[in-house]
């Protein structure tokens, strides 16, 4: 079997494992900078390098206070890292077999750079050894993971979150007003407003929006089982804990004035074996699940508006809809948005089930499993981007609303003999249910037993003049509230 031709990377849209780097790649290229292996590397030489200058500025007379020169140096080394630098850490790695002792080498290797200045080189020379001083690879790749997410969370799958709210939010408002059949158990209920039932999503996806953004990343920065034994040989009268305190919370390098330090911008991790717990990951993964469930039960809904004419879909020149039959334009924006949530959750849920557990002090099944992060928030930010272009293409049918409405006077059978106990009549429930229970009701069928009531003049004309259409109750304000 011959293989398609491959780029440089190794990869095509056609050779790529997963459709998140091929088919979808285009539409994921704002999430790639972060989540990918790249990304994990880049966060890498941040968080060594923001450790390797507050070192400098600890007090050691060992490791003086660094210059400015070498300070915008270190900055540069982590503001311009790109693909080259990346792919070098790679190639060190060919012969460390250790991604993050990589890293350190790659880092070492930038204070030889053949363009910096022979002083310059020689401030770095001395010192070298303060990278990666006294930590243990996990030290490293639990701050990145948190950087990672803080990145991605915060510059990819919120804003994706944002745009489904907001539109959504548009739509309860645009048809608050717009009276829907409801349908609860498949058969038809007490009506609605189109607007309304947008309104319910857009409550409930503010809540869990606010659980995914409230999520506190942590870090640790504390040795190999948590516990500073390496930092307190080396100092044993040394604050190490306030010190990697400092290091994770303090804001990163584009939050802070130029000169002034800077740390990771994370929340402190005061316990932990050689990893970090990854509760707090657990607890991220879990509301970025709650949400996508809330999506996949709006998805299925509005396919099910769909197939009842409810809506109609703006037609796209030249889409085909079927292989065979020329006439369909069907609802795949929904169904690709669902069967994306669902990859994305199955993920989710297994990082949040599997990264809590770790055997004794430390066990590598993290590592692998981490490392699928970017696959689970890559699947639910390409559904989020199938249900924006889905939600824009949606147009609102009001003959088949009517219709459908007209044909439910049933559903009247409800004020009706709410009105009748308000008055006192015997067995108004049993009455309305004889009269309308699995049969064909009509208005005027209805309009017959209104007029028999015993109940004041001014109510029978109140439920004469009631129609399916406009017994909504409180649907619109409620609509236009959210």
């Amino acid at each position: 079997m011959q293989v398609p031709s491959q780029t440089a990377a190794g990869l095509s849209a056609l050779t790529a494992l997963s459709p998140l780097d091929g088919r979808y790649a285009p539409k994921l290229a704002a999430l790639r900078p972060f989540m990918s292996e790249f990304g994990y590397m880049h966060r890498r030489v941040q968080v060594e390098i923001a450790w390797f200058i507050a070192l400098s500025d600890a007090g050691f007379s060992e490791f003086k206070p660094l210059s400015s020169e070498a300070r915008a140096h270190l900055l540069g080394l982590v503001q311009r890292f790109d693909e080259a630098d990346a792919a070098a850490i790679k190639d060190i790695e060919k012969t460390t077999n250790h991604d993050v002792k990589a890293v350190e080498y790659w880092i070492k290797a930038r204070f030889a750079d053949a363009a910096l200045p022979a002083a310059l080189k020689a401030e770095l020379a001395a010192v070298q050894e303060f990278v990666h001083f006294a930590c243990t690879s996990e030290d490293i790749n639990n701050t990145s993971h948190a950087l990672q997410l803080k990145a991605g969370r915060n510059q990819v799958l919120l804003p994706g979150l944002d745009a489904v709210i907001a539109k959504l939010r548009e739509m309860a408002h645009a048809f608050a007003d717009v009276p829907m059949l409801s349908r609860t158990h498949g058969q038809t209920a007490s009506p609605t407003t189109v607007g309304k039932e947008f309104a319910n999503v857009v409550v409930r996806l503010n809540k869990v929006r606010a659980a995914i953004a409230d999520v506190k990343l942590m870090g640790k920065m504390n040795g190999a089982v948590g516990n500073y034994n390496a930092h307190l040989s080396a100092w044993p009268e040394f604050d190490w804990e306030a010190f990697s305190r400092n290091v994770v919370e303090t804001p990163e390098p584009q939050d802070v004035p130029a000169g002034a330090s800077w740390g990771l911008g994370l929340t402190f991790q005061p316990y932990s074996i050689q990893i970090e717990p990854h509760d707090y990951m657990a607890e991220l993964f879990d509301a970025t699940a709650r949400a996508n469930t809330i999506l996949i039960d709006l998805s299925r809904d509005i396919w099910g508006y769909v197939s009842l004419g409810y809506f109609k879909q703006k037609l796209k020149a030249g889409e085909i809809g079927s292989s065979t039959m020329p006439h369909k334009v069907n609802p795949i924006d929904f169904e690709n948005a669902e069967g994306n949530l669902g990859l994305a959750n199955a993920v989710l849920k297994h990082l949040s089930e599997k990264l809590p557990i770790s055997r004794w002090q430390r066990d590598l099944t993290d590592s692998t499993v981490l490392r699928n992060m970017g696959v689970a928030l890559g699947y639910a930010a390409l559904a989020y981007q199938s249900l924006m272009t889905g939600l824009n293409k949606l147009e609102i049918n009001l003959e088949a609303l009517a219709d459908d409405l007209d044909a439910s006077w049933e559903v009247l059978a409800e004020p009706i003999q709410t009105v009748m106990r308000r008055y006192g009549v015997q067995g108004a429930y049993e009455k309305l249910k004889e009269v309308t229970r699995g049969k064909t009701v009509t208005a005027e069928a209805l309009h017959g037993l209104i007029r028999s009531l015993d109940i004041p003049e001014a109510e029978k004309q109140r439920l004469l003049g009631m129609t399916p259409g406009s017994y909504v109750g409180q649907a619109a304000a409620l609509a236009r509230r959210v």
